[in-house]
Formats: C-alpha cells, sequence, structure tokens
C-alpha cells in the first residue's frame, strides 16, 4: 500500500508539471499571436482560435483581425512552438547522451552540419523529384547526421575514452570548420544571398503554414525516436558500462538516439535557421525543476522550448519595433551567459570532485 500510494503522489505531482507547462505554452501562444502591429486583445485571439476548431462558433468577429490571427500570426507562432519543442528535446536527450549539461545541438556542431546542408540546397537550388518541398529539411537532416557522427569520430581518435569535454570541443571546432562552407557560398553567391543571411540569423517571421507542415511530420518522428528510447536515455546517465550490464545495445540505441535528436534539429534548422542555445537553456532549467528522469525530461523540454522561442520571437520583434530583430540574437543573449555560468560551475565541480564524471 505504502508503494501505491507513493507511485499515486509521483503521478499526480508530474501532473500538475504537465499542467503548468501546458499553460504556459498556450499563455504564449496567445500573447504572441495577439501582440504586434494591429495589438489583439487576448480574449478576442482566444475566440478567434476557438472558432478555427470544428462545430464551435465564437460570435461576430472583425474579418481583418481573423486574417492577421490565421493567416499572419498564428503560422509564426506554431513554427516557433514546434521549432523550440524540437531543439529543446534534441538538447534534452544529447545531454541525457553525454551526460553534459553543456551538450546541446549548437555545440555538437548538429545544427552547423543542418545549416551546411540546407544552405548548399539554397544557393544551388536544388529541389529532388520526389521530394518536392521536404528536399531543404531533409537535406538539414542529412546535414545534421553527417556532422554528429564526425564529430563522434574524430572524438574517438582524439580520445579512446571520448570524455564529454572532448566530444563538445570536436563539436565546436566542427561547426567552425562548416561555418568556413557557409561563408564560402555567401561570398559567391548573388541574389541567393539576402535570402540565405536572413535564414541563417535565425527568424520564424515571413513563413506560412507550409513551413509549419514541413516540420511536423519531422518532429513527430524525431520525438517518437527519442520518447521511445527514455529508459535507455535514463541508464547512459550512469555511463556505458552500467548500460552494457544492463543488456542494452549501446550502439545501436546510440545511433538511435543520435537519429531522431538530428532529425528534430535538422527539421528546426530548415525552417527557421540558426537559432542557437534553446537546446542548452531550456533542458537544463527543465531537469532543475523536474528531476533527470527522461520519461518526463524530454516532453516537459519539448513544451517548454516552445514557449520559450515563442516568447523570444515576441522580445525580437517589438523590443525595436517596428524594426525585428532575428531571433537568434534574443536566445543568443540569453544563451551565451548561461552556457559560461553552466561551464564555470561544472569546472568548480570537477576541481572539487576530481572522480565525478
Amino acid at each position: 500500500m505504502p508503494k501505491l500510494s507513493t507511485l499515486t503522489a509521483i503521478r499526480k505531482q508530474a501532473a500538475w508539471k504537465y499542467a503548468l507547462a501546458l499553460i504556459v505554452l498556450l499563455l504564449a501562444v496567445t500573447v504572441g499571436t495577439g501582440i504586434g502591429s494591429v495589438t489583439i486583445p487576448p480574449g478576442e485571439v482566444i475566440r478567434i482560435l476557438l472558432q478555427m476548431l470544428p462545430g464551435i462558433t465564437a460570435g461576430e468577429l472583425e474579418p481583418s483581425r481573423v486574417h492577421i490571427v490565421t493567416e499572419i500570426r498564428l503560422p509564426r507562432v506554431l513554427l516557433a512552438v514546434f521549432a523550440g519543442a524540437s531543439l529543446a528535446a534534441a538538447g534534452a536527450a544529447f545531454q541525457g547522451l553525454l551526460r553534459n549539461p553543456l551538450a546541446d545541438p549548437y555545440t555538437l556542431g548538429a545544427s552547423s552540419g543542418a545549416a551546411v546542408g540546407a544552405v548548399g540546397v539554397i544557393y544551388f537550388g536544388i529541389t529532388l523529384p520526389v521530394l518536392g518541398s521536404f528536399t531543404l529539411p531533409v537535406a538539414a537532416i542529412a546535414g545534421g547526421i553527417f556532422s554528429l557522427y564526425l564529430v563522434l569520430l574524430f572524438a574517438r581518435v582524439v580520445s579512446r575514452t571520448m570524455a564529454v569535454e572532448t566530444i563538445i570541443l570536436v563539436g565546436i571546432v566542427l561547426s567552425s570548420f562548416l561555418g568556413s562552407f557557409i561563408s564560402l557560398m555567401i561570398a559567391l553567391s548573388g541574389e541567393e544571398l539576402r535570402q540565405i543571411i536572413h535564414w541563417l540569423m535565425g527568424s520564424v517571421g515571413m513563413r506560412g503554414w507550409t513551413h509549419v507542415g514541413l516540420i511536423v511530420p519531422f518532429f513527430i518522428a524525431g520525438s517518437a525516436f527519442l520518447l521511445f528510447n527514455w529508459r535507455e536515455l535514463n541508464v547512459f546517465a550512469f555511463g556505458e558500462q552500467s548500460a552494457r550490464h544492463l543488456g542494452i545495445d549501446v550502439k545501436r540505441k546510440k545511433q538511435v538516439i543520435v537519429t531522431g535528436a538530428a532529425i528534430l534539429t535538422g527539421a528546426a534548422v530548415a525552417v527557421s535557421g540558426m537559432i542557437g542555445f534553446v537546446g542548452l537553456v531550456v533542458p537544463h532549467f527543465v531537469r532543475l525543476l523536474t528531476g533527470p528522469d527522461h520519461k518526463h525530461l524530454v516532453p516537459l523540454s519539448a513544451i517548454a522550448g516552445g514557449a520559450f522561442l515563442v516568447f523570444a520571437d515576441v522580445i525580437a520583434r517589438t523590443i525595436l519595433s517596428p524594426q525585428e530583430l532575428p531571433i537568434g540574437v534574443i536566445t543568443a543573449l540569453i544563451g551565451a551567459p548561461v552556457f559560461g555560468v553552466i561551464l564555470i560551475t561544472r569546472l568548480r565541480d570537477k576541481a572539487a570532485n576530481p572522480r565525478k564524471v
């Protein structure tokens, strides 16, 4: 009986965490949809959103405001939700797999690899007959997966133990190397220059329902890869040796988790450009609030990441209104100091406990 009551208490606590996270996300969607050159009150935003649901009539609404919400702002907000959720979930997986709070798609080179794939498609104007509009996200995902495996390969060459610090260092070096290819394409580009630079700075503006449709299937697929392997992520937190003792096929499971995280990263980069530090900041704080269990850490990070990027986008388009800042600037201003704090804390902790991994 005590075990049953304890289990019930844990489930109630988890339910409250999900409820709070969803409330914050709904608040972000409402605020993000209502704020702009034409401010729409939250109540009216909710009525317009409700009217989009089948069988619901929300009374008489102004057509111009309905158009602004449904065709301009809502696709932008939903794109921020899915991009932020993808990056945060991927960051949570990378941090669990590598047992390092500094790991995220940006620091591991996955974002840069995805960017090379996407910029290559834009620069050369590639559209594969079978994929059509999905050529861009598929190329970004392929670039992300390739760069991640390249990082792991070089990290193994540098250090047979594949220390997490070595992996992150190799990731940062590879990001710089891949950045040179992007710079080369920018230098050689003509009409594509403005599109590439605007895309690289990170933005969810000037995009519509088409981009939302591009990211959703990859978000579902990548999330499924991670959620079906939450137990393995929990075990990896204790080291690969422990995972082997428990009968886990470490190599295969690592490939599955890396692939899932790369799918999420590539899809996010393809539709929103280079937006750094979301996968670093959000999972770190969610872990502090909810604990290290990836059964809840991954989905809660996704929800929080979506809300975080929506609020970041609101700041980006209002802080210097009518001028709009790239959303990547806002996330970097928040994420870079957090990265520094985590790094200093980790180094001090390692100095005080040399045996601690």
